[in-house]
């Protein structure tokens, strides 16, 4: 059977653990990130995911997204985006490739929908 295998973006569990809850939060305080192309692959999910139960305005998501995200971006997601994006069933990220051929790694812009 195969089971779903995760990405290996940094040296091990601690650190890919450490980047998508940073690059999470700078997402949603900034709402535009630039970052590589794997980089922004792993936390699209993980930042929608943590924007749907911003949705929820109760203790327990507030409990569960202060455990996902640094405390600014919690009450930016609780206060800002969890109404903004009520009515939206998914899909609140974009990413737009940056090519430059001289560069090595491909760069994206990951930014919320409006």
């Amino acid at each position: 059977m195969r089971h779903q295998k995760k990405k290996k973006i940094g040296k091990g569990t601690d650190h890919r653990r450490k980047l998508l809850r940073t690059l999470a939060s700078s997402a949603i305080l900034y709402e535009k990130i630039e970052t590589s192309y794997a980089n922004a692959r792993a936390v699209k999910p993980y930042l929608e995911k943590a924007i749907t139960q911003a949705k929820d305005n109760s203790l327990y998501s507030r409990r569960l997204l202060l455990s996902r995200l640094s405390t600014m971006a919690t009450k930016k997601a609780l206060e800002v985006l969890g109404p903004k994006y009520k009515e939206r069933k998914g899909g609140y990220t974009r990413m737009i490739k940056l090519n430059n051929p001289h560069e090595g790694k491909s760069k994206v812009i990951l930014e919320l929908v409006e």
